[in-house]
């Protein structure tokens, strides 16, 4: 009998819900490479927290490659892209939408935290997180 795994949040139990065969876009490995060894401030200290499976045991990607784009942050186990929006955003607001729906297309669901979230509100960007998870995964 095949068992489905789970992250456990407090005490729920959260499905997995892998998206296989994603597109990637190998001429941009080099450039997510790169993006990693130059983080913004708020990606870094994002990582800090959720990084070795400090968040609930959930391993995330940085800088991952989703067909012709590079996320800032990808959870496989839930098809989960977050990305921390700086002040640009502002200014590319119909790239963004274009973005996202092309990503959920594909399967896979977009969690969107501000720039200034990330550096003053951290503690309540891990909670927005684990609220928004326990919403929409689990069952």
């Amino acid at each position: 009998m095949k068992t489905t795994k789970h992250i456990k949040i407090k005490d729920l139990q959260i499905p997995t819900r892998y998206i296989h065969s994603l597109p990637y876009n190998e001429s941009l490995k080099y450039r997510a490479r790169k993006l990693r060894s130059n983080s913004t401030f708020s990606e870094v200290m994002f990582w800090m927290h959720v990084n070795k499976k400090k968040f609930y045991g959930i391993d995330f990607d940085r800088q991952r490659v989703i067909g012709n784009y590079i996320v800032d942050f990808y959870v496989e186990s839930l098809g989960l892209v977050i990305e921390i929006d700086g002040g640009i955003h502002k200014y590319q607001e119909e790239y963004d939408e274009k973005r996202s729906a092309y990503l959920e297309s594909l399967g896979l669901v977009v969690y969107r935290v501000a720039d200034e979230s990330v550096r003053f509100f951290m503690g309540s960007v891990l909670l927005d997180l684990e609220g928004f998870i326990v919403g929409r995964f689990g069952k």
